[in-house]
């Protein structure tokens, strides 16, 4: 690998004027780079959309260079950490709902990776399963909880 994602991603955020320490975690599926810096809401953006285009960006340029290298999700002062905390609560308590109710539920669009994490909370539940559809008249997805089909 030529260059580690903890440095490319140091080194972007340098030139773009951010001075940051870089705490990298090895999880199941990939790499987390924890970002701490003295202003993490300009890192983190309205409703974390500034984060999801610098974590883009940065898989991006790794995988240009190497497509072998692991999926890196960028946190900054744990706000990912805490939105996936959330999110997972969110989509147990949907799930609850569907087992107690029988319905259908449909969730708010979500980006893809938000969409990754309520699908990987879902997905050993024998009760409920999920689906992504999109959203008409839009790029968006949404997410269907429905009771599973025997």
């Amino acid at each position: 690998m030529p260059d580690a994602p903890k440095a490319v991603l140091e080194t972007l955020l340098k030139q773009l004027g951010f001075d940051v320490a870089v705490e990298e975690h090895t999880i199941d599926d990939g790499l987390v780079l924890d970002v701490k810096t003295d202003d993490p809401g300009r890192l983190i953006g309205r409703q974390g959309q500034t984060l999801a285009d610098l974590q883009y960006l940065l898989n991006r340029m790794l995988f240009q260079g190497d497509d072998s290298v692991p999926k890196v999700t960028v946190d900054v002062g744990g706000y990912r950490t805490q939105a996936r905390e959330a999110l997972v609560r969110k989509a147990k308590e949907t799930a609850e709902k569907v087992r107690r109710w029988g319905d259908v539920i449909e969730l708010e669009p979500l980006n893809s990776y938000d969409r990754r994490v309520v699908h990987t909370a879902i997905k050993d539940d024998p009760d409920v399963e999920t689906h992504s559809v999109e959203v008409e008249g839009t790029t968006k997805k949404a997410i269907l909880f429905r009771p599973k089909r025997a």
